[in-house]
């Protein structure tokens, strides 16, 4: 068997965190739209969940928040002049899309691809699709930065193949790995790849909120890769209607084990016996909270479903890392207690405060992205990027320094966070390693 752990890349938050309320579907981003954030409180709370896990002696890598806002983007809307001017004349004339350019969701990294590790796919390489998150436009603009990002961190050609999203297309509209389970034995041996797709692109979806990901996205992502062992599952239509835009706030999993709720699924049952059908050499364990346990308001509110689920090296159970909404939920709360009560498969629960990220719908689970590496490639990995006490210190401190501590979304039209937004980006491709054109100001 070839030794393999699962590490994880989280998305640094950017400076421009703040609660627009750009996505439809994510009842906290709603909830909260207008409201002061706190970048600098954000991503200190992100560095320290970070260091928490390479702590626990997982391997840890930042990924970096992308050039906000957009400059780029709004020149090819047509807005011209200086780049203080192109910002001051979109949030002008064109309101919703200067909002769009200033977004930070790159730092919810499940979002950021679609990964297929070498023991599943067809040619022996980690396989990367990066999602063209299509369904939102502050999103779809994340793409093509994120693939630079991943062949920063997964540089060797001969063990990674990065590739460019899939059309941008409503028909293949891809969310990433907010919608894919993999399910194994042991890291390194072959494994079931669990693709959950909201919609037929084919067929009319008439829900209250856009279904994300198609199924032929899912499709198409598995046939690219190679993968083997893929389980194709339809979202439950009522999970998506109650505010579950990604299969990732219902279901999480790890190992053998899958963790879900109830109404996750449109037709559990099936799901369940594809799985099986598809899992070699181990049984897979279902471990299902019922609605009347845990309604699905709840669910969503506490995210207990988009909490970490991680094997802490030496540890034979798994453990749950929930975010501190979890335990302020009297249900949820009680769910979770319960569970790594039992003698099931998950032995302990943990809670982190990233309650900056939960306000625009993110949990602990949206910040990474989980890549399975066998040890020679994650000596290929590029260790600038891998997080120590020594980075995580420098980030702490560059994070402190550069980002401000309240924000609005009014604030985002001031010229002088763009200002502030490019030399915080300068100064992290110089603690990062990433050269110095790596974002789009850098490059003349």
């Amino acid at each position: 068997m070839t030794h393999a752990v699962e590490a994880n890349a989280d998305g640094l938050i950017g400076p421009t965190h703040s609660y627009a309320g750009l996505s439809p579907g994510n009842l906290a981003s709603s909830l909260n739209r207008g409201e002061a954030s706190n970048p600098r409180a954000a991503v200190l709370q992100g560095l320290d969940k970070m260091k928490r896990l390479a702590d626990l002696g997982l391997p840890q890598f930042v990924l970096p928040p992308h050039e906000r806002p957009d400059i780029p983007f709004l020149r090819t809307l047509g807005f011209s002049g200086s780049d203080a001017q192109v910002l001051e004349r979109a949030w002008k004339d064109a309101p919703a899309f200067a909002a769009a350019a200033c977004s930070a969701s790159s730092m919810w990294a499940a979002n950021a691809a679609t990964v297929t590790p070498s023991a599943d796919s067809g040619d022996g390489c980690v396989h990367f699709t990066p999602a063209n998150l299509h369904t939102n436009l502050h999103r779809s603009l994340e793409h093509g930065q994120t693939r630079r990002a991943l062949e920063a961190l997964f540089p060797a050609p001969d063990r990674f193949a990065v590739h460019d999203a899939l059309p941008a297309v409503g028909h293949l509209a891809d969310e990433g790995a907010a919608n894919h389970v993999r399910l194994c034995r042991d890291h390194g041996e072959p494994g079931v790849n669990l693709l959950v797709w909201g919609r037929d692109a084919f067929e009319l979806w008439d829900g209250p909120y856009p279904a994300r990901q198609t199924r032929q996205a899912s499709e198409a992502v598995g046939r690219r890769h190679g993968a083997s062992g893929v389980v194709l599952a339809q979202q439950g239509r009522a999970a998506i209607a109650g505010g579950t835009f990604h299969n990732d706030v219902v279901c999480v999993g790890a190992l053998d084990t899958l963790f879900h709720h109830e109404l996750a699924f449109e037709d559990t049952a099936r799901t369940r016996r594809d799985i099986r059908d598809a899992a070699k050499g181990f049984e897979p364990i279902f471990v299902e909270v019922a609605a009347a346990d845990l309604p699905l308001a709840d669910a969503i509110s506490s995210y207990l479903f988009n909490s970490m689920l991680i094997r802490v090296p030496g540890e034979d159970r798994l453990t749950l890392i929930c975010p501190v909404e979890t335990r302020e939920n009297v249900r949820a709360h009680a769910v979770a207690e319960d569970v790594a009560s039992s003698n099931g498969p998950i032995g302990r629960v943990e809670y982190v405060d990233v309650r900056q990220s939960m306000r625009n719908g993110g949990g602990p689970a949206c910040l990474r992205l989980r890549v399975v590496l066998t040890d020679a490639e994650l000596a290929a990995t590029n260790a600038a990027m891998r997080l120590t006490d020594e980075l995580h210190g420098a980030l702490s401190v560059w994070g402190a320094t550069w980002y401000r501590d309240r924000l609005t979304p009014a604030d985002l039209a001031d010229p002088q966070l763009l200002v502030e937004s490019r030399g915080a980006l300068d100064e992290l491709t110089q603690i990062l390693g990433l050269g110095g054109g790596f974002y789009p100001f850098q490059r003349g």
